[in-house]
């Protein structure tokens, strides 16, 4: 193999697992350690930068970083599945214990004459006028409700998201001098670019909730409900009660809201059904534990026939029970086992069975393409349309995905739109700010706590069961203290803080390779890939997980380390009696709208010769090390 090329700051951005499984690549390690130091606001600002809702996120997100993390990885757990760090809560806690921060949020540039249009107060929309605002442009968000924050406040319920979050970090936002029209919903997309706008972003997400179309549909529709129009009546206040037997049809986190809502607002018998296996589902594994957690039961395998009414009052539903059959390229097919149709009595039923786009308010005449899925044409990486002032983000791009990926379209939008009302090439994207700082505070100490905790995964305490069933509006999870915080924030491995070998240092006396608890440094010579991977001290299985591999060395042989199980604790450097190895702390910072972008094809240097550069300052770094040494 050649040598890793550390001076990629692609390479070591994809050892911070987290980070990189992020779609808004957030620095997690750094706002972590940030909790554990009591520095509460700093950790909500570096959150901020990134996420634009902490504290939504904390209670709300999907959570791509939890199952990416290390320690999940690394962890011996007496023979039970690890847990990863508890990346999500400790971002409640950054929000839940700042200070006031409205005095650190961007200053706001002169207008520069330039008009921007935001369809809908989601997520992503909210993130384009967050990058843009500062920059001066004037930002104007239209929905059709009376609040800000789209689907965050219309489908997430208040037991699990109180309102007074979503004013707070939407209010952000809109007291950078963006105008907020409220109750104004955009029924033509021909009449919004005829008034002027330089840009419009279309942030509206997908407002359709999948229908079930089978016997008994029509006739029973009054109890019959689309999930999300309900959590929206709920939310607003329009539907207060439920009946006694509720049916929740749908295995994704939208059935799981469905149906623990259900539960608070009187409905006994709630259950979920759904056509898949439970392992299948699509819900989170913990939104499905929470509902499982409050006495709904779930009921797998079984798919919906008919719903029962006696003169259009609904009675209950038949299903077909099924089993999972795979085909030799695994994919599956629902077999009915013949067994008798099952029917379950219910007073109301709850539809979750997905979302969809639905843009009947466009023009299919105004320039805007469209698949033939109903999706808008557009360039995956800048989110322009056909029309090129006209851009897409959230679930009104590419169909429903989450709040974070909502976030990460929006920055991406924002960096499009201003790149492009300055006459810049969009497809060029400016690269992310990086950082790669030593941690040595001495011959064997560190600026960071390089202890390895062995604590198990700390449980988020929850409000008593009477209280929380009692009312939608009680949230449930009571987040974090500061106490339990900061143990939980010790169990993160800080992936950020790199183990940098210098080759020109190394004796290669494998003092590092002994000392290694996870047996992942190896001194061996050099083979291609696959085999390299099989013959180091411990093989390296997981092929997502580059290789660090140096040059070579005196002896000929290469120093080759599995990232995959490193624990970032540091003691190969401690160990090493020359320095050859050094534990630096990498920040990546994704670049903004507003950032200029690097010239690179020009300015950066070739790679062999980039490569001699890194080599002579490593060399340099050496040497000093050595004087230090003597």
């Amino acid at each position: 193999m050649q040598p890793t090329d550390i001076a990629d700051p692609a390479y070591f951005h994809k050892v911070v697992d987290c980070q990189w499984a992020c779609p808004a690549h957030t620095p997690v390690p750094e706002y972590i350690r940030l909790i554990a130091q009591g520095r509460y606001s700093d950790a909500y600002m570096v959150n901020w930068a990134s996420n634009v809702f902490p504290g939504i996120l904390g209670r709300t997100c999907d959570r791509p970083c939890e199952p990416a993390c290390r320690r999940g990885r690394v962890e011996e757990n007496n023979g039970e599945k690890p847990e990863p760090v508890a990346i999500c809560r400790l971002k409640r806690v950054a929000a839940d214990h700042k200070d006031d921060v409205a005095h650190r949020m961007p200053a706001i540039a002169p207008r520069n004459g330039r008009r921007i249009a935001c369809v809908g107060a989601g997520p992503s929309s909210l993130t384009v006028a967050r990058d843009l605002a500062p920059l001066g442009y004037e930002i104007t968000v239209f929905d059709g409700e009376a609040k800000a924050g789209g689907f965050m406040w219309t489908q997430i319920p208040r037991f699990r998201l109180p309102e007074s979050v979503i004013d707070e970090e939407t209010g952000y936002i809109l007291d950078m001098g963006v105008n907020f029209v409220s109750g104004k919903r955009i029924d033509s997309m021909q009449a919004l670019m005829d008034e002027g706008y330089d840009a419009v972003f279309i942030g509206c997400g997908a407002p359709r909730g999948r229908d079930l179309d089978i016997p008994g549909r029509q006739e029973a529709a009054a109890n019959i409900h689309i999930g999300i129009d309900w959590l929206a009546s709920v939310s607003f206040g329009h539907v207060t009660k439920v009946g006694r037997r509720v049916i929740v049809l749908g295995g994704g986190n939208t059935a799981m809201d469905c149906c623990r809502s259900a539960r608070r607002l009187g409905g006994d018998d709630v259950k979920v059904i759904v056509r898949s296996g439970f392992e299948e589902m699509k819900a989170s594994p913990w939104e499905k534990e929470d509902a499982m957690h409050e006495g709904i039961p779930f009921i797998n395998y079984h798919v919906p026939k008919a719903f029962v009414h006696e003169g259009g009052q609904l009675t209950g539903m038949t299903f077909e029970v099924v089993r999972a059959e795979y085909d030799a390229k695994g994919r599956r097919n629902l077999v009915p086992t013949g067994e008798p149709d099952v029917f379950f009595a219910c007073d109301e039923v709850l539809i979750a069975v997905g979302q969809e786009n639905s843009f009947p308010w466009i023009e299919r005449d105004c320039g805007i393409a469209f698949d033939k899925w109903g999706l808008p044409v557009l360039n995956d990486k800048t989110f322009q349309s056909s029309v090129p002032t006209v851009f897409f983000g959230g679930d009104a791009a590419f169909g429903p995905k989450n709040i974070i990926t909502a976030v990460a379209h929006g920055h991406e939008a924002a960096v499009s739109i201003d790149r492009f009302l300055n006459g810049e090439d969009v497809a060029m994207r400016p690269s992310p700010l990086t950082n790669l700082v030593s941690q040595k505070m001495g011959i064997h100490e560190w600026s960071y706590d390089n202890d390895t905790s062995n604590d198990e995964r700390f449980k988020v305490p929850w409000a008593k069961a009477e209280i929380a069933l009692a009312s939608i509006k009680v949230e449930v999870e009571l987040g974090f203290d500061a106490a339990t915080a900061f143990k939980e924030a010790q169990r993160c491995l800080n992936c950020d803080v790199q183990t940098v070998f210098t080759q020109t240092a190394c004796i290669e006396c494998d003092a590092c390779m002994d000392i290694c608890p996870t047996d992942c440094i190896s001194f061996t010579g050099n083979d291609e890939e696959t085999r390299l991977r099989q013959h180091l001290k411990a093989p390296a299985l997981n092929l997502a997980q580059d290789l660090y591999v140096s040059g070579g060395l005196k002896t000929g042989r290469v120093m080759v380390k599995d990232e995959d199980v490193c624990l970032h604790c540091g003691l190969c450097a401690e160990r090493c009696p020359t320095g050859a190895w050094d534990m630096q702390k990498f920040l990546l910072n994704m670049a903004h709208a507003g950032t200029s972008v690097r010239a690179e094809p020009s300015v950066r240097p070739e790679p062999s010769v980039r490569a001699e550069l890194v080599e002579a300052l490593r060399q340099a770094q050496g040497e000093r090390r050595s004087g230090a040494a003597a």
